[in-house]
């Protein structure tokens, strides 16, 4: 059992279950209905996605500076008790199921998924 980090939209992988978003929006121009069918997500977790105020930070991180203060604040935010219980659970799951997170960016070293994937990592999870 294992935590995939994928891109949401992509196609899903074989024993990947439950998609999950990780994003602070649902993707624009989709119905709802058609989240999970479209491979966007089946369950929407904004509650570990970056407040809207640091993602436009993330987006705007060109240097590696930005990027390191980025991740650092991103990391503050989930330091909170509501986000360290989230990534816990997550982490304990991916010890019983195959479930994945997610969300829209092209390249997952300029993207929130690459520090949750370390955060989950950091907390024990098993990750694929």
């Amino acid at each position: 059992m294992t935590i995939r980090i994928v891109r949401l939209g992509s196609d899903r992988l074989e024993r990947e279950g439950l998609r999950i978003g990780t994003v602070r929006r649902p993707p624009r121009g989709v119905p709802k209905s058609a989240f999970a069918s479209r491979n966007y997500y089946d369950v929407w977790l904004p509650n570990v996605a970056p407040t809207a105020e640091l993602m436009k930070l993330g987006r705007a991180a060109t240097t590696d500076k930005a990027w390191r203060t980025f991740v650092r604040r991103y990391r503050a935010e989930m330091a909170r008790p509501d986000a360290r219980r989230i990534l816990e659970l997550l982490a304990a799951l991916s010890h019983t199921t195959n479930l994945s997170i997610g969300c829209y960016c092209r390249t997952e070293a300029r993207c929130h998924r690459s520090v949750l994937r370390d955060l989950l990592v950091e907390r024990g999870a098993k990750l694929a």
